[in-house]
C-alpha cells in the first residue's frame, strides 16, 4: 500500500511509523512548507490518502484526492461545514471516504458504549447527563471532534436532551460539554450521569497517539476499492 500524508505533523509521523511496520511505503508527505504540491500528478500511484492536517486545509484536500479518485481517510476536525459536500463528491466520483472524529479503536467502542448507555438512561430522568473532555493546549477546536461525537450520540439517544452546549450552563433540556487544555496530558472524555443518590461514569483515557494511527491505517486498508461515505462504525463492524 502506497500512503499520501497529509498534514505531517505529530500524528502524521505516527502515522508514517506504523505504516513502515507495516511495510507499507509513503509516497507522498504533505505539510504546511509544501501544500501547493497535491495535485493530480502528486497523486500518481498512491492507493490512499490519510489526512491530519489543519483544519484550513482539510477539505481541500480531500476534495483533491476524491476528484483524481485517491481514496481518503480523514480525522482532521473543525472543518465539518463541508462534510455533506465531501460525501456527495464521494459518493459522484465513486471513491472511498472515510471520516471519523476519533480513529482509535477504543474511542470507537467507546462511542457505542455511550449509545447504549443513552438508551438504558431513558428510564432514568433522575440523571443528568453530562460530557467533559480534557486534551493538550495545542488543541485546536473546543470541544473536540470525539466530544462533539459523544454530545451528538448522546442527544440522539436520550429523549430529554434536545441539543448540546459548550460549557455548564445548559438548560434541562441541553447537554452540557466542558472542555479543559492542560499541558501534554493525553486526551481524555468522560461520559457522566449524576443524580442526587449516585453517578454513573464512563471514561476513555488515550496513553498515546499510537492508538489514533493504527485505527487510521486500519481504516485505510480497509477502504481500498469502496465507494462512498463510511465511518468506522462500518471499519469496525459496530453497527
Amino acid at each position: 500500500m502506497n500512503i499520501a500524508i497529509l498534514g505531517y505533523g505529530k500524528m502524521g509521523q505516527t502515522i508514517e511509523k506504523i505504516a513502515f511496520q507495516k511495510k507499507y511505503t509513503i509516497g507522498l508527505r504533505i505539510s504546511s512548507s509544501n501544500k501547493d504540491a497535491l495535485d493530480r500528478n502528486a497523486l500518481k500511484n498512491i492507493d490512499v490518502a490519510i489526512d491530519f492536517s489543519h483544519p484550513k486545509s482539510a477539505f481541500n484536500h480531500i476534495k483533491i484526492c476524491l476528484e483524481n479518485k485517491v481514496p481518503v481517510v480523514s480525522g482532521t476536525t473543525a472543518w465539518l461545514e463541508h462534510l455533506e459536500e465531501a460525501k456527495t463528491m464521494a459518493e459522484n466520483q465513486e471513491t472511498g471516504f472515510v471520516y471519523a472524529s476519533n480513529f482509535s479503536i477504543g474511542v470507537n467502542i467507546f462511542f457505542a458504549l455511550n449509545k447504549r448507555l443513552a438508551q438504558f438512561m431513558d428510564a432514568a430522568p433522575q440523571y443528568r447527563p453530562s460530557v467533559h473532555e480534557i486534551h493538550h493546549t495545542q488543541k485546536i477546536d473546543a470541544p473536540s471532534g470525539t466530544g462533539i461525537s459523544l454530545g451528538e450520540d448522546i442527544v440522539e439517544n436520550l429523549e430529554r436532551i434536545d441539543s448540546w452546549k459548550k460549557g455548564d450552563n445548559a438548560a434541562t433540556n441541553e447537554l452540557p460539554i466542558t472542555s479543559e487544555r492542560i499541558g501534554k496530558t493525553p486526551g481524555t472524555h468522560l461520559v457522566t450521569y449524576s443524580s442526587a443518590i449516585d453517578d454513573i461514569e464512563i471514561k476513555h483515557t488515550a496513553k498515546s497517539r499510537e492508538g489514533f494511527a493504527r485505527g487510521a491505517i486500519l481504516a485505510a486498508e480497509w477502504i481500498i476499492g469502496k465507494k462512498g461515505f463510511y465511518g468506522m462504525n462500518d471499519v469496525l463492524n459496530l453497527r
